[in-house]
């Protein structure tokens, strides 16, 4: 099992979960410059490699077909997005001074349902759903829909034949009057899944960075994304943030975690992961409007709201987590859980 992959998600979620704490510092404590300690936005670029690595690996050598891989994908990310989104707009529209980025808006709320980009009512300037983090699997859903189209091609074909797709959308959405669509769907933060994929192949092919490369590579893409994080903005992210998240996805594949003590608590934060990026946001709510309730001061401490954000995030993520997946599948030797 790749252990590994399980660590990156741990950490990628929980890099997300700081980045939107450290902005939710901001709005409890506006003394605070929260904006030299944010960080974590690159866990995104994490996530969108390790999906195009995932997907290739866990259909490649595979009999599966369009249907099979769609119904597959639904059943993992539906449910759960779809339950937050739902109780997103239930609470907007009952209550709309707990959420701060969300207002009720019954076309965007059905756009959200079907994973497609939508300005936001709270702010039109941006292209989110409801459940703001949720844009990231407005690109997951798109990737799966034309992954899941050229399955029936063979391996040798299929990556050459995403290429092509992929380059021609960006193209067209460069070529075409701007819309919301072409605005969000034109962006190259979409050619992170193919670098992934890229990686899934050559770990199928056994094309590994020798050991001690791959650690120099795991390291040296962790300090370069969190460099350019500070100083490149997020238009460059592809470049700025993408290669240094496939630096380190493609130096973790390389090494064999199997002669490594396997971290428990990690590997399950890993499997937790999903629903602690689903879920963090309304474990934030929760802590700002908890800091209106308590005595002035307390959650006001950057330290303590932080570590509690990442704290109660990840616990209550386990908790979703444990009643929405009541049986969970074991990863076949090689391959990690899909």
């Amino acid at each position: 099992m790749l252990v590994q992959l399980q660590y990156l998600r741990a950490v990628a979620a929980l890099m997300v979960v700081y980045f939107h704490a450290i902005l939710q510092l901001a709005k409890v404590n506006p003394a605070v410059d929260a904006t030299a300690f944010l960080y974590g936005e690159t866990g995104v670029d994490i996530f969108f490699v390790l999906s195009g690595f995932v997907m290739w690996l866990t259909t490649s050598g595979r009999a599966m077909s369009p249907s099979d891989f769609a119904r597959r994908r639904i059943r993992r990310i539906i449910p759960l997005y779809w339950l937050a989104t739902l109780f997103s707009a239930a609470v907007a529209l009952v209550a709309p001074s707990l959420l701060k980025s969300t207002v009720f808006d019954l076309p965007h709320l059905i756009a959200s349902l079907m994973f497609l980009p939508w300005a936001n009512a709270a702010d039109p300037s941006t292209i989110t759903p409801v459940v703001v983090p949720g844009w990231t699997l407005n690109y997951e859903m798109f990737f799966y829909f034309v992954f899941a189209l050229l399955l029936p091609l063979s391996e040798a074909r299929r990556i050459p034949a995403m290429f092509a797709v992929f380059a021609v959308i960006l193209i067209a959405c460069r070529l075409l009057p701007e819309t919301t669509a072409t605005r969000f769907y034109g962006q190259p933060i979409m050619l992170e899944f193919l670098a992934g994929v890229v990686l899934g192949w050559l770990y199928g092919q056994k094309v590994l960075l020798p050991n001690r490369w791959a650690w120099a590579a795991l390291a040296t893409g962790f300090v370069f994304l969190f460099v350019n994080e500070a100083l490149m903005p997020p238009e460059s992210r592809f470049y700025a943030w993408g290669i240094p998240a496939i630096f380190i996805i493609y130096g973790a594949v390389s090494i064999d975690f199997s002669r490594l003590p396997v971290l428990a608590w990690l590997n399950y934060l890993g499997d937790c992961s999903y629903s602690i990026y689903i879920t963090h946001a309304f474990t934030l709510a929760f802590l700002r409007v908890a800091s209106d309730r308590l005595p002035i001061g307390i959650l006001q401490q950057p330290l303590l709201f932080v570590v509690l954000a990442l704290v109660l995030s990840s616990i209550g993520g386990a908790i979703v987590h444990e009643i929405t997946t009541p049986r969970r599948k074991v990863a076949v030797a090689g391959r990690p859980p899909a």
